[in-house]
């Protein structure tokens, strides 16, 4: 049975209506990625915030952002790696993160002095250390930084799942025996199956 109007159960539903004050660079940002989108602006907003990645941790919110503030369209995913995403860091481990650039992009010292110009980030008490990098292509073989990544990453942001699915691709050669993780008086490397 439907709510008749003016009931006190009818005053509890939400009625589906949200406003929110955002600043107006902001809102021209929004509405311009919901034009290329060729949806709504009320629908854009809607997927972001029902989105994993839509109300993330703060922190995880403030490396997406520096790094998207670096690299614009441009950024193609981030990235979570290493010591920390294992779960095996220690009090003085830094905390890596692969961010993941278009091809347009060139991967120069520049980047690394954009990101070092902001304040210094941190994450659980840990440093957050950049590493920039392309997505290789299909053809190219896996390096041991994929690997590692496509083992222990967690994935942050990403458009157009173009860096999940590629490391999915990583995992299965991993899977089929194609790359085989060893280590050698401590340190550890990746070698490629025949």
């Amino acid at each position: 049975m439907r709510p008749q109007r003016g009931t006190s159960k009818d005053r509890s539903l939400p009625s589906g209506r949200f406003n929110l004050r955002i600043e107006p660079e902001l809102h021209a940002f929004l509405r311009d990625a919901a034009r290329a989108a060729g949806t709504s602006l009320n629908d854009l907003c809607a997927r972001k915030l029902a989105s994993p990645g839509g109300l993330m941790d703060p922190a995880a919110g403030a490396v997406v952002d520096r790094a998207g503030s670096i690299l614009g369209e441009s950024l193609m995913g981030v990235v979570a790696f290493g010591s920390w995403a294992r779960g095996d860091e220690s009090a003085s481990s830094d905390l890596d993160v692969l961010l993941v650039v278009g091809e347009e992009v060139s991967i120069a010292r520049g980047l690394y002095r954009s990101w070092d110009d902001g304040s210094a980030l941190a994450w659980d008490g840990h440093e957050v250390t950049p590493h920039f990098v392309h997505l290789p292509s299909g053809s190219e073989g896996v390096s041991g930084l994929w690997a590692e990544v496509a083992l222990d990453g967690l994935v942050l942001f990403e458009r157009e799942l173009t860096v999940s699915r590629y490391l999915a691709h990583v995992r299965r050669r991993v899977l089929r025996g194609e790359l085989s993780y060893r280590v050698a008086d401590g340190h550890p490397y990746w070698v490629h199956e025949p």
